[in-house]
């Protein structure tokens, strides 16, 4: 069997890696290190800076990753990769829900199996992605969004600049507008989701805190962090 000392998930900003600590081919790139766990090294860094790396990875999954293997054969099925990754750790019946950049994606489990997933690409393209280019526009620091009981009704990121240009333009404060806007995408992705009673959230979205207390209003949510794809490489 091959052994797997680096894995990427390649997403459309953001990039995770995880590297075996006996490795050392991210010497170059400790900037980025996230944290050290399991005897393994966590990194996140922006996707443009992958082409910066002169090296390949031993099994891969996201849409910008192919390049970046010795065969396409050591190339992953993003949702498969969350399967696999969400079962590594988790062993009960429940829904996991992994919010990216630019889309969303979600598995099912019930007795001890996979029973049911749904990957949207379409409606909730760029929601991620729009959140990081509004909180740069506006100066906003995501820590300090505290969640809104109003939300913006959106289909997707590009209707919903409209409407926070609008409330902004008449008064609003962007920390607010912001807050709607991303309470609206919560609740999208309840519903993409099939209003489950609870979930377990992957993706960067684990890490803002207004989208977490958004969506808890409308049920249970266990985050997970950031590399559960790529956890399911190794």
């Amino acid at each position: 069997m091959k052994k797997i000392n680096i894995v990427l998930d390649a997403g459309t900003t953001w990039s995770k890696i995880i590297e075996k600590t006996d490795s050392d081919l991210m010497s170059d790139f400790e900037k980025y290190l996230y944290k050290t766990e399991n005897d393994c090294k966590y990194y996140v860094l922006p996707s443009n800076e992958l082409k910066n790396m002169n090296f390949k990875f031993d099994k891969a999954t996201g849409h910008m990753s192919l390049s970046m293997l010795n065969s396409k054969n050591d190339y992953e099925n993003e949702v498969i990769a969350l399967i696999q990754g969400f079962r590594k750790k988790y062993k009960e019946d429940c829904l996991i829900l992994d919010m990216g950049s630019r889309d969303s994606k979600w598995a099912v489990f019930k007795n001890g199996k996979f029973k049911d997933l749904d990957w949207n690409s379409s409606c909730s393209s760029s929601t991620g992605a729009t959140i990081e280019m509004l909180l740069k526009f506006y100066n906003v620091d995501i820590k300090k969004l505290k969640y809104q009981d109003d939300k913006y009704v959106i289909t997707c990121g590009i209707f919903g600049l409209e409407r926070i240009m609008d409330d902004i333009a008449n008064g609003y404060n962007p920390e607010t507008a912001l807050a709607k806007f991303i309470h609206g995408i919560a609740y999208n992705a309840w519903i993409f989701a099939k209003k489950p009673e609870k979930l377990y959230l992957s993706g960067g979205f684990c890490e803002n805190k207004c989208f977490v207390e958004s969506l808890s209003h409308y049920c249970k949510v266990i985050p997970t962090g950031r590399f559960m794809l790529a956890e399911g490489l190794l």
